[in-house]
């Protein structure tokens, strides 16, 4: 199972034997998610109150994995001290206790384009605590220096503020405006793309690798 290591989190594949915590979370926080997510299909089983169709979630991203299509995480923080990272295992490592979210590299194109889509989310209770720009300096790094892609991109609506801060702390580019890009929870919804190729990624690497995850 690949497992990417930061200074406070641990991302890692989603299991069948983690529904109950993905569940509680997505609970809890679906005032906070439903409004940035595309609107769920009537006709499919709602995967947050199907432990079954929760482990056919984990089992596709599996075969994306396999298939080097996707990769998908849950991101992983030690309860102890969510806000300090504290109680720490081994050399100042978090231990995989606490469920905070998800971050995903998908759509994953070869050939000429060489590229992929990140999305990520986090529990309101963690949001604004570093976790998110960390986890997505881990991803970046596997995404480069891995998987070997040329170019990440992660697309946020604009007033979706909270996301859009965590690209802007990590300094990524911001390519503009795609309009009606994707349909959010019903609505075709405007787009702005950030992006980062791998030659922006080994320029910024050891600075972005010392920040967040050392």
């Amino acid at each position: 199972m690949t497992k990417l290591i930061g200074r406070r989190v641990l991302l890692r594949p989603l299991v069948a034997t983690d529904f109950p915590a993905w569940q509680e979370v997505r609970r809890r926080n679906a005032d906070w998610l439903t409004p940035w997510e595309p609107a769920r299909n009537p006709g499919l089983p709602d995967v947050v109150e199907s432990a079954e169709a929760f482990a056919m979630r984990c089992s596709a991203r599996e075969r994306e994995r396999q298939l080097g299509t996707g990769f998908g995480f849950g991101i992983f923080v030690d309860p102890a001290d969510p806000a300090e990272g504290g109680g720490r295992g081994g050399r100042g490592r978090p231990r995989d206790e606490r469920f905070a979210g998800e971050i995903n590299l998908s759509s994953v194109q070869r050939g000429p384009f060489q590229s992929a889509y990140v999305g990520y989310w986090i529990d309101r209770a963690l949001a604004g605590r570093g976790y998110m720009p960390e986890a997505l300096v881990a991803v970046a790094r596997f995404a480069f220096d891995h998987v070997r892609l040329h170019r990440m991109q992660i697309s946020i609506i604009p007033r979706n503020y909270r996301s859009r801060r965590v690209v802007e702390k990590l300094k990524i580019r911001d390519e503009g405006i795609a309009h009606r890009y994707l349909e959010i929870n019903g609505v075709w919804e405007d787009h702005i793309r950030y992006a980062l190729t791998v030659e922006e990624w080994h320029d910024r690497r050891d600075e972005l690798v010392r920040e967040w995850l050392a």
